[in-house]
């Protein structure tokens, strides 16, 4: 099974170019202002314009308004959206009744028993993301730079596909999907040189580890 590559956090037009010609599968932009990656709706309509064709666009919001999500699936108009924060089963469930795309909801991990968290949300879910749980000081809940025990993941089975995120980069995400078996690596502060600034050559790094030193050339539009 060959492994996706989510490339999240992207706020240039630089970087989103440089995802979508190293062969990214999924390009994420962020809906949340606390964080340095936040990009605003004008900013993330254009780049989805960009992305679209060439790679699937993600929307990463934390516990949104239903006005944000109005104007996300309306004029963002994403393949995906990736909820983030502390959405319950039944938010998600009457959001996925409206949206025509796929839905992932992000899984903070420490230790083996958060794993059961995520299996409220398996049936309304296309895909469970498990990200590291955030520091007590974090002010947002991904993007951290941190990784957790993906031994914890080794061998699970929840009937569908899942996504691994947190603390990943070029030098460690063969390892991570060695032993946890994602379907999909989510990469965001392991491709920067400063929150929010992506690097293009740890991008192609990134794309080119997963991909066994290959690379995969995409176009862009």
């Amino acid at each position: 099974m060959t492994t996706e590559i989510k490339i999240c956090g992207l706020r240039e037009a630089g970087a989103l170019d440089a995802a979508l010609e190293a062969g990214a599968d999924y390009v994420g932009l962020v809906f949340f202002k606390p964080s340095p990656r936040h990009v605003d709706f004008t900013e993330g309509a254009g780049f989805a314009r960009r992305a679209h064709g060439n790679a699937k666009v993600v929307a990463l919001v934390v516990d949104p308004g239903e006005d944000d999500l109005t104007e996300i699936t309306s004029n963002i108009r994403p393949d995906v959206v990736q909820f983030h924060g502390n959405e319950t089963p039944e938010f998600i469930d009457a959001f996925r009744a409206r949206f025509v795309g796929e839905v992932w909801k992000a899984v903070p991990v420490e230790e083996a028993a958060d794993v059961e968290a995520a299996r409220a949300y398996v049936p309304i879910v296309d895909r469970i993301l498990f990200d590291a749980r955030p520091p007590r000081e974090a002010t947002r809940p991904g993007g951290n730079g941190a990784a957790f025990d993906w031994t914890i993941l080794s061998g699970l089975d929840l009937g569908k596909p899942f996504v691994l995120s947190g603390g990943l980069n070029p030098d460690n995400v063969v390892e991570a999907v060695r032993i946890a078996g994602p379907s999909v690596v989510d990469v965001s502060s392991g491709v920067e040189t400063a929150p929010g600034v992506k690097d293009p050559a740890k991008i192609r790094a990134f794309v080119d580890a997963v991909r066994g030193g290959g690379g995969r050339q995409g176009k862009v539009a």
